[in-house]
């Protein structure tokens, strides 16, 4: 048995980032996961590195880490390697940066994002993050694809007798998006 969801690669650091929770908005040139709002994510971990390093600057400057703490976020986010799937997150809702914000907001969303000029971005919001009990080697693909991950590489969660079993593997299946059976 397995879980099918739509994934997409994220390159180095971004990829670990999200799936340690301090990357919470996703952001792009177009509204690649608009359609995807509230559903579960499969992340990717891409062969190559994001090229800028604003992200750097975001973590010490804004968020207050040292070199020491940076080196220990990077370490964990490749404690998978690349070229694989590692982990799920929750998608959010999509909205195009604002043209104008109080500098306390933009100051918020670049660190949520761990990048600078967000402007004319569209911008989702990532929640829930977790690492498979392994990865999963797969080849990267442009934009999103499918993928079915076998149930037994799902993290186990904390017990809550509130949750559903929508939320556990996600609010809206794939095919509620695709029209798939």
């Amino acid at each position: 048995m397995s879980l099918q969801v739509g994934c997409l690669s994220f390159r180095q650091p971004y990829a670990g980032l999200v799936l340690n929770g301090l990357k919470t908005i996703e952001t792009r040139w177009r509204p690649l996961l608009s359609e995807f709002e509230n559903c579960t994510l499969a992340v990717h971990i891409a062969q190559k590195d994001w090229e800028g390093s604003e992200w750097r600057e975001v973590l010490t400057c804004r968020q207050g880490m040292t070199c020491t703490q940076i080196d220990d976020l990077l370490d964990s986010g490749e404690r998978f390697g690349r070229g694989v799937v590692a982990g799920l997150v929750e998608v959010g809702e999509t909205w195009v940066y604002p043209d104008s914000l109080p500098r306390e907001e933009m100051l918020a969303l670049e660190a949520a994002a761990l990048l600078t000029g967000l402007e004319e971005k569209h911008l989702t919001r990532l929640s829930f993050p977790r690492w498979l009990k392994e990865p999963m080697y797969a080849r990267g693909h442009k934009d999103i694809w499918t993928i079915d991950i076998p149930l037994a590489l799902l993290p186990a969660l904390p017990p809550a007798p509130h949750r559903t079993t929508e939320e556990l593997v996600g609010r809206r299946a794939l095919s509620d998006i695709t029209g798939a059976h």
